[in-house]
């Protein structure tokens, strides 16, 4: 979606729980959040222009997100709220290899150091012009790549070959699910939604709290309870078994949560599950079971990020 107009900072920073008001071309994680203090988005807003921003959230997601930011418009406040989905391609380039293959199709710089991590710009892809995000949401060095949508085909084949001899691989949503749980990204809809505030959910470093933003109130009130339970990754400890998420989860005989998220990790070789446990289960080392069916499956709480702690994939 693009956001612009006059009020559009403004509006942004009332309903984004991070601040957007950050320099152009920068990229900023973000949630928006009910008057209880609950997630009711999970996105990235990105400063095109100084009354202009890129809001880029989930597939799934997106006629919900898009009907929720609109109806936070208030009378008289200058905003205007477009959709650009049908309108646009988007290609996903990441892995070790992503600067490589970029570099060979563009004449723009994208080291570290003039293209660095969550900041955006245009750049050519070939004679196709992108606008181009440094983010991932599969924990690997690379790029969100957007265009006009009947020049996507073109895009991908100056992309394609130039990624043979990188051995470029065509993955797909399995791939991006996977990826995105060894890294420990949230999922609306799964690990994150209106029953759960940032602070459970483990992404408050995403909140600032030195502003003003809707929710604000009833999120300092649960600050100051602390959280009674916390979303935490746990590895099943047998490297055979698979979940696939809602299966229940027991300690001591008893159900005390469910898994949100699940899927083969096959960077470490183990199944990672995801879920809300009790703050005095919710440490690195506890151990619960998964209910498959007629079995159980021993568990143990791990931390996050299981791939990559320090971030150097992404930022290097």
């Amino acid at each position: 979606f693009d956001v612009e107009g006059p009020d559009a900072e403004g509006f942004l920073e009332r309903v984004c729980a991070n601040r957007v008001g950050r320099p152009v071309g920068t990229i900023v994680y973000t949630a928006m959040l009910t008057a209880r203090g609950t997630i009711r988005c999970d996105l990235t807003v990105t400063r095109e222009a100084a009354d202009r921003f890129r809001v880029v959230t989930g597939g799934v997601s997106g006629q919900h997100d898009l009907a929720w930011l609109r109806a936070q418009v208030r009378d008289g406040e200058r905003v205007a709220i477009t959709e650009r989905t049908g309108a646009s391609f988007v290609l996903g380039l990441w892995g070790p290899r992503a600067r490589d293959i970029l570099a060979a199709v563009t004449d723009a710089d994208v080291s570290n150091e003039a293209f660095p991590y969550t900041t955006a710009r245009y750049l050519d892809v070939g004679e196709v012009r992108v606008w181009a995000q440094r983010i991932s949401y599969v924990g690997e060095l690379g790029w969100e790549l957007y265009g006009e949508l009947a020049m996507g085909r073109r895009a991908w084949d100056v992309l394609w070959e130039a990624g043979r001899e990188h051995g470029l691989t065509a993955a797909g949503l399995g791939a991006f699910d996977t990826l995105r749980l060894e890294k420990g990204y949230r999922l609306w809809g799964q690990d994150i939604h209106t029953e759960y505030d940032p602070l459970e959910a483990g992404i408050g470093f995403a909140v600032r709290w030195s502003k003003d933003f809707q929710g604000k109130v009833a999120l300092e009130a649960a600050r100051e309870r602390g959280p009674a339970r916390r979303l935490v990754p746990m590895l099943l400890d047998d490297p055979a078994a698979v979940v696939l998420g809602k299966e229940p989860i027991r300690a001591g005989g008893e159900v005390v949560g469910y898994v949100t998220s699940a899927g083969y990790g096959y960077t470490i070789g183990r199944c990672v599950v995801y879920a809300y446990l009790p703050v005095g289960l919710a440490a690195e080392g506890a151990t619960v079971e998964v209910d498959w069916f007629d079995r159980r499956y021993r568990a143990t709480v791990a931390s996050e990020p299981l791939v990559d702690p320090k971030g150097e994939r992404l930022k290097g």
